[in-house]
């Protein structure tokens, strides 16, 4: 008989990636919490989370925010699992996995490993080492470099952030640009860098449309086995053309299967993968284009015939007990609500998309982010959410500025009455 009483502790719950977490292990039977800076965050609100404790992770010192989670293990009972969902997350409990090993159950991954594979720059070179095809990639550390690689480059170019956080810090781009022209790569590059602290890659582009663009989601023990894992494709991205998954499907693809079996045996890789793929048609290969080592928040669509996915096979590993064989659901499709219907529109306005083929893409839609008739509360935070963000849009179109510095600053508060 299962056991499910060892309880769960979410580092981090964002959006839909936290909500699914909690939905998954919650109905599985496992009590779960959440460490969040929102109170009223999808997950946290969710009829599954048992509990939020109050934290924000990204702005707190290091050795608060460790001693802030052995508090937690001390109110929650039994010694939990501790799941990190963002990349930020994740490099935290791998730094301090000394301080928080004998407080928390979490894979006994080498932190070398999970910074190597975190960062796009170290990732580049341990996959080509391993013989695992990569697009080709370069590090600037000025405008200087970019200009002379420009000089033999050709564009499409992608340029990416080699750390997330220190992107959105300074300015309000994507996390990633594709630049068709040399104007348009330095355009981007003088956005998006800080030249006190170089930050970006510029990689080739691999021409191709969503539909080229496959993921891996997975779980290895501590031998590097694969005890649960599943390939699929993406039909549309948030943002489009360079986000995560909106819409994807479940589908068998066994090379990028086999691609990472090599790879993360090659590393002695430990706990949940989520990585992703592109198919070059210019040479056939399928090339690894970024490695997350943690949950990723598209685990879901990867749900197997008895509902098994990465967060449950975590669970029963970490706590002793047998991983059952799942079959893939081949064909099952998977939907984040909001965010797809964001891009269809950009889809459309783009000429990528018809209306009929969008009426189409639904079908063997079996599982959505937020709605759900057992658990609504999630909806309803995620569409205030939402709506904030919108009037936060509106604004800053009207005054001129930045999404991100309304953020930053507040929306304004209204002006005071007059005294008649």
């Amino acid at each position: 008989m299962r056991n499910t009483t060892i309880p769960v502790v979410l580092l981090r719950a964002v959006r839909h990636g936290g909500v699914c977490i909690v939905r998954s292990l919650g109905r599985f039977g496992a009590p779960v919490f959440v460490v969040d800076s929102s109170r009223w965050s999808p997950a946290a609100v969710s009829r599954y989370c048992r509990g939020h404790f109050h934290w924000d992770l990204e702005t707190s010192p290091a050795g608060e925010s460790v001693n802030f989670l052995l508090d937690v293990r001390k109110k929650i009972g039994p010694k939990p699992i501790l799941i990190p969902t963002t990349d930020a997350a994740a490099l935290f409990v791998a730094k301090h996995t000394v301080a928080l090993r004998d407080a928390y159950l979490f894979p006994d991954q080498s932190p070398e490993t999970a910074f190597a594979l975190a960062n796009k720059d170290s990732m580049f070179h341990l996959a080509r080492r391993c013989g695992v095809p990569t697009p080709d990639t370069f590090f600037p550390k000025s405008r200087a470099d970019v200009l002379s690689f420009l000089e033999t480059a050709t564009p499409p170019l992608m340029l990416k952030a080699l750390d997330y956080n220190l992107l959105h810090r300074r300015c309000s781009a994507e996390g990633k640009q594709i630049a068709n022209s040399r104007s348009e790569v330095l355009a981007h590059y003088d956005l998006m860098q800080d030249p006190e602290q170089p930050n970006l890659i510029l990689q080739e582009y691999v021409p191709g449309g969503d539909d080229t663009v496959w993921m891996f989601n997975g779980y290895f023990n501590r031998d590097s086995k694969c005890l649960f894992g599943m390939t699929g494709r993406k039909l549309r991205q948030s943002p489009v053309y360079t986000g995560s998954t909106c819409l994807g499907v479940c589908l068998q693809n066994d090379q990028v299967l086999a691609s990472v079996l090599h790879f993360m045996k090659a590393v002695s890789y430990r706990g949940i993968l989520d990585i992703g793929y592109r198919y070059d048609a210019r040479d056939g290969q399928y090339k690894v284009l970024d490695v997350n080592p943690r949950i990723g928040s598209t685990f879901r669509l990867f749900a197997g015939n008895d509902d098994m996915d990465v967060a449950r096979a975590l669970y029963l590993d970490l706590t002793g007990q047998t991983v059952p064989p799942s079959s893939p659901r081949y064909g099952r499709k998977w939907i984040v609500e909001d965010s797809d219907v964001v891009s269809s529109i950009r889809y459309f306005r783009a000429g990528k998309l018809t209306f009929r083929d969008w009426l189409r893409s639904f079908q063997g839609i079996q599982e959505t982010a937020f709605l759900s008739l057992g658990d609504p509360a999630p909806v309803a935070a995620v569409a205030l959410s939402d709506m904030r963000e919108l009037a936060v849009r509106i604004f800053a179109r009207r005054r001129g500025v930045s999404a991100s510095t309304v953020h930053a600053t507040g929306l304004p508060s209204p002006p005071a009455s007059s005294a008649d």
